[in-house]
């Protein structure tokens, strides 16, 4: 097999054609995730038809790998499938929320994310996990959003006997839900960003 050849880089320097198709790749990849990022939005209207495990697993495993203080990994991510446990949660959360409606906007499914309190981070640590779920189902065309009021529903009792059939003690407070599933229609355009949301010093 011939060498590949040597390709002079913008920077000057000479390269060979693996590392610039390398470079091509990792920037084309980059390119991905900041559209990715940007793109993103809430969807307050699903389908009802149940996304597939091998797609909830790859979101709920992205959300896994999110950062964490000093890589403790005080979260837990429990994907609730259950059309039963699905509505108790529902209903516990408009209780909270003081309605009668399904704050969940009718998605199918949700991960709700938990973290240890005993780590000093762990809100940082489960938000961060949310951010992760959201921005992979985005990733994969699915919906999400991000509904509170989970700190109080497992601080209740109601809560934390589900806490106690998941495996889990009371040490894990709420964090948010991830609600998921198919858009019922196409999301909105996003906002303008506010003039002064970056500043460099």
């Amino acid at each position: 097999m011939p060498p590949l050849p040597i390709i002079t880089s913008f920077y000057g320097g000479s390269v060979s054609a693996l590392t610039c198709m390398k470079g091509i790749y990792a920037e084309s990849v980059m390119n991905d995730i900041l559209t990715t990022i940007c793109t993103r939005r809430s969807c307050r209207s699903f389908q009802q038809t149940m996304p597939p495990r091998d797609l909830l697993e790859q979101i709920a495993k992205a959300g896994s790998y999110a950062a964490s203080g000093r890589g403790k990994q005080s979260p837990v991510i429990v994907v609730v499938t259950d059309k039963e446990t699905r509505d108790q949660l529902a209903a516990m959360n408009a209780r909270f929320l003081g309605v009668d409606s399904d704050p969940f906007y009718g998605a199918p499914c949700l991960m709700v994310v938990l973290a240890q309190t005993s780590f000093p981070t762990y809100l940082y640590d489960g938000s961060l996990v949310m951010g992760n779920l959201m921005l992979a189902a985005h990733a994969l065309n699915l919906g999400s959003c991000w509904i509170h009021r989970a700190k109080e529903e497992f601080a209740d009792a109601e809560g934390k006997l589900l806490l106690q059939k998941w495996g889990l003690t009371d040490a894990y407070e709420g964090i948010g839900h991830c609600v998921l599933g198919y858009p019922a229609h196409a999301p909105d355009k996003p906002l303008p960003r506010k003039p002064d949301y970056i500043r460099f010093v």
